[in-house]
């Protein structure tokens, strides 16, 4: 076990637990089972919890709880089938948010008993504790088989809201949106910008003067003369020599950051490399043209828990009377994704259909025209060529959509808006809640590194 394991989670698990466990004043209990990202990082994500039925703890009070030892040798048993972590969490109603003398003695039995039933090695990041206190707010610790524990010094919870807590910091208000105290928690991030063409050198740009700890910039392509429109500090002799798009958007980053951790990928998103370098990610920025580019990116923030946020842009036209185009509106489209609930594909950004045309085009270019022809196929929907004033619009949207997350600004609820359309010839900006959209009953959320990655067979080594 290392001494800097992170814990994250999803806003769904979590309204479950505070449901659960703040229910009615008395301790409750509940058990998460946590998957590991190490050795890429040392972080737990919970794909499941149990919750303790309050009838089965044989004595419950405002500070003092038994747990059944029928549920934890039945979590012992799923958790070894699936070689996962437990962390056994519970309540404190009155919101000391301290471990106590009690819960060390609770601990050393249940968690004892953890390490003393398993079969074989237990689990690189051990097993752990937690409690929650009446805000929501969690604090955890791991042990390792000696029974020595250790804080874990970040909880994050993924949901309308981006929660952060630290270990080492009392209760306080969320910090201020666009302050000192917002730079300082940015420095503590990584960001993924996964294409930095369009949107992506913008979102880049923004994250790095913004004072992301830390950018992960995905993108195999490189730079022509007809990206120096778009592609922010791109050059003539970028487009001449044919530099990588990552290697031109890292260098201008370098030269009014010197204190950012920069990692290039200058592959495909669909390759397994691209994808465990974003599962490291604190946020993820989606800013390619594909359906499969996106497809790739809502399995990965789902699967490693991570917030995500898309963005697109269109300029449709029409036809005048006299037969010359116009343009009909500009448009953009900003989403909002969080684990365990609506993605990217059942709110249907890319459909099977249109996955199926892309890699048909790609991989069989004859038989994809013979289909098209025939009207077996619509046609791929492509963004309108790229315009700059236009992709700041969106990157800046898309930017502020984070920052609303992680350091709410808002009037409503952040579950208000999932989804944000404006449209900019009719003056028009509308939202979407979370609850507009149906949740992803078949998807891989908080699968983690579980073999084939992402459920994919073509990602494995």
């Amino acid at each position: 076990m290392t001494d800097s394991y992170s814990l994250s989670l999803s806003g769904f698990h979590h309204q479950m637990l505070k449901k659960h466990l703040l229910g009615d004043g008395n301790e409750a209990a509940a058990v998460l089972f946590c998957r590991d990202l190490s050795p890429h990082r040392a972080k737990l994500l919970v794909f499941d919890v149990l919750l303790i039925p309050n009838d089965e703890c044989k004595i419950r009070r405002p500070d003092f709880i038994t747990w059944p030892g029928a549920r934890l040798s039945a979590a012992m048993d799923r958790a070894e089938d699936e070689c996962c972590s437990l962390i056994l969490i519970h309540s404190h109603p009155g919101g000391f948010l301290e471990f106590s003398g009690v819960d060390d003695d609770s601990d050393q039995s249940a968690i004892g008993s953890l390490f003393g039933g398993w079969s074989g090695e237990p689990p690189p990041a051990g097993h752990g504790s937690a409690i929650m206190v009446a805000s929501g707010r969690i604090r955890a610790r791991l042990y390792d088989p000696t029974m020595r524990s250790t804080p874990i010094p970040d909880v994050t919870v993924v949901g309308d809201d981006i929660l952060h807590w630290k270990d080492d910091q009392p209760e306080r208000p969320a910090v201020m949106a666009f302050g000192s105290g917002m730079t300082n928690e940015l420095a503590q991030l990584r960001a993924g910008v996964i294409g930095v063409s369009g949107t992506g050198s913008i979102i880049a740009e923004q994250a790095a003067r913004m004072g992301f700890g830390a950018l992960t910039l995905v993108d195999f392509d490189r730079i022509e003369h007809r990206n120096l429109n778009r592609i922010l500090g791109s050059s003539l002799e970028d487009a001449i020599g044919g530099e990588l798009k990552v290697n031109a958007v890292s260098r201008e980053i370098s030269r009014h950051r010197d204190q950012i951790l920069l990692q290039l990928v200058p592959t495909s998103i669909m390759t397994r490399e691209a994808v465990l370098a974003t599962a490291s990610c604190d946020i993820l920025f989606s800013c390619v043209d594909s359906a499969e580019g996106r497809h790739f990116v809502d399995l990965i923030a789902q699967a490693f828990v991570i917030p995500l946020i898309d963005m697109g842009v269109t300029i449709p036209t029409r036809r005048q009377r006299n037969g010359n185009p116009a343009i009909a509106e500009l448009m953009g489209r900003i989403d909002y994704v969080q684990p365990f609930g609506s993605t990217l594909g059942s709110r249907q950004v890319f459909t099977p259909a249109l996955l199926r045309a892309e890699y048909l085009a790609r991989a069989d270019p004859d038989a994809y025209a013979q289909e098209l022809k025939e009207g077996y196929i619509k046609g791929t929907l492509e963004e309108a060529p790229s315009v700059i004033s236009l992709n700041m619009r969106a990157a800046s949207s898309a930017m502020l959509e984070f920052v609303a997350r992680m350091f709410p600004f808002r009037h409503e609820p952040n579950r208000s808006a999932a989804r944000t359309l404006f449209a900019l010839a009719d003056g028009e900006e509308e939202r979407f809640s979370e609850d507009t959209f149906p949740v992803d009953e078949f998807g891989v959320a908080g699968r983690g590194l579980t073999a084939p990655l992402l459920g994919l067979p073509l990602l494995e080594a």
